[in-house]
């Protein structure tokens, strides 16, 4: 049996991390808990998109206590959507320049970091992880470690996309640029739902855990859910990792973690 905790790190205090846990092994994986913050996350495994979620500073300790609480066993694995690296960070990194030539011409880039954004935030969490017993793994992942994920890539290897998939709520206008507001807020739920549907055939429960909001839900609301998936795709991801089925773009400093499936496992995505 094995638990991997995923995380959707925002990369300031003010705005929410989506955070997910996923415990099983190479035969079933199941979802346990997907929460749209860090305080939701801490306080049970099932949580209402009602209601605004705030930022705060992750409390690396009390996430591992918690998800070993709904797992009955440690985590093995953290994957987190959050530039880390064992060196400072002062802009792009070989990790970010490594996947970007690998996915840019399918628009799955990385951001470009700065000394800023995430700054601090990303060395506060990659060594309250490590001092918890979680190094950050750059070339190879033994038990208890820690690994940057990137939920663009990883989805088109999901689904054997050809490009990013559409899924990003901020993005809808560009996505659909001829649509009504509706019609966009349909479409990107409809993905949503695809999405869902491609995970649960890895990770069960993901369909019951990740009910997309209603067309007329609140932004917010939409931003909580979004937050959530994440947090599932870098826990799916972290299986991946685990089962040796992943690669790790980057060098000793920092690596991003990608999925690298069998034809079998891949589910064509249809838009």
């Amino acid at each position: 049996m094995r638990a991997v905790l995923g995380i959707d790190a925002a990369w300031t205090l003010k705005e929410p991390s989506g955070v997910a846990l996923v415990v099983g092994d190479g035969r079933q994986r199941r979802l346990v808990a997907a929460a749209p913050s860090y305080d939701a996350f801490l306080g049970g495994p099932r949580f209402s998109l009602s209601g605004r979620h705030r930022g705060s500073v992750p409390d690396a300790l009390a996430l591992l206590d918690a998800a070993e609480a709904l797992a009955g066993a440690p985590a093995d694995l953290v994957a987190i959507d959050m530039p880390l690296s064992l060196e400072p960070i002062t802009g792009r990194r070989v990790s970010d320049n490594a996947v970007s030539s690998a996915y840019g011409a399918r628009h799955a880039s990385t951001h470009t970091p700065s000394v800023l954004r995430p700054g601090r935030i990303s060395d506060d969490l990659r060594t309250s992880f490590e001092r918890a017993g979680y190094a950050l793994a750059t070339t190879a992942v033994e038990r208890r470690a820690l690994a940057e994920v990137y939920p663009h890539p990883a989805l088109i290897e999901l689904a054997a996309a050809e490009r990013r998939l559409p899924y990003k709520a901020s993005k809808v206008a560009k996505y659909w640029p001829q649509d009504l507001p509706s019609t966009r807020r349909e479409r990107l739920i409809e993905t949503w739902r695809l999405i869902v549907a491609m995970l649960d055939k890895h990770i069960v429960g993901s369909m019951d855990f990740l009910s997309p909001p209603p067309v007329e839900a609140k932004g917010y609301e939409m931003k909580a859910f979004e937050d959530m998936l994440d947090a599932v795709i870098c826990a799916w991801v972290g299986t991946c990792i685990l089962d040796g089925n992943a690669i790790a773009y980057g060098d000793a400093a920092s690596a991003i973690w990608v999925p690298r499936l069998p034809v079998a496992q891949k589910v064509p995505y249809k838009d």
